[in-house]
């Protein structure tokens, strides 16, 4: 087995450097979540794929707060982001910059998301929804599209932290590989 890579061999940067950094054209959205160690989560995963910044909506808790930064480790502090009264006007703001509504949720007509083509669709926001009941039916009625991630076991939903990770990651690597 290899040795662990040291902090100097990931080419890791500071905060302020990694706010200079180029982003991703992708905003997660936050529609009412709960918990905060779930926000934290999606903190430190949007620090990890370069996100462009987070919109926490509703009720879903701000930093700074102590159990989101125990699992964003700082995170909250590099990824920008904003707090919106309700997950429409995060929806309102975003369609008039140019962004593509996507909610992350199990409808019908949904694209699974190895289908889901970012390049096709420009600035994408993600939507995720509460961990019991998903993204708000008004909400997936205002998307442009809804994507749903596969799944095969008894469960039918992921944590959102891990939906948001895979999501993310998903995009991430699609838009990477178009611009080298």
């Amino acid at each position: 087995m290899g040795q662990k890579k040291s902090m100097v061999e990931l080419h890791r940067v500071g905060v302020e450097e990694y706010k200079r950094v180029e982003k991703l054209p992708v905003t997660v959205v936050l529609d009412n979540v709960r918990s905060e160690m779930n926000v934290g989560s999606v903190f430190r995963t949007a620090d990890a794929f370069l996100i462009e910044r987070i919109c926490l909506c509703g009720f879903t808790p701000q930093p700074p707060k102590a159990e989101i930064h125990k699992t964003a480790l700082g995170a909250e502090d590099s990824v920008s982001w904003q707090h919106y009264s309700t997950t429409l006007d995060a929806v309102k703001q975003l369609r008039s910059e140019g962004y593509t509504i996507c909610s992350i949720e199990q409808v019908h007509d949904s694209v699974s998301l190895e289908q889901f083509d970012v390049d096709r669709v420009g600035k994408v926001a993600i939507v995720l929804g509460n961990e019991v009941k998903g993204v708000a039916q008004e909400v997936v009625d205002a998307s442009d599209l809804c994507v749903e991630i596969p799944q095969a076991g008894t469960k039918h939903s992921l944590n959102i932290s891990c939906c948001a990770a895979i999501v993310m990651w998903h995009l991430y690597q699609q838009i990477i590989d178009n611009r080298y």
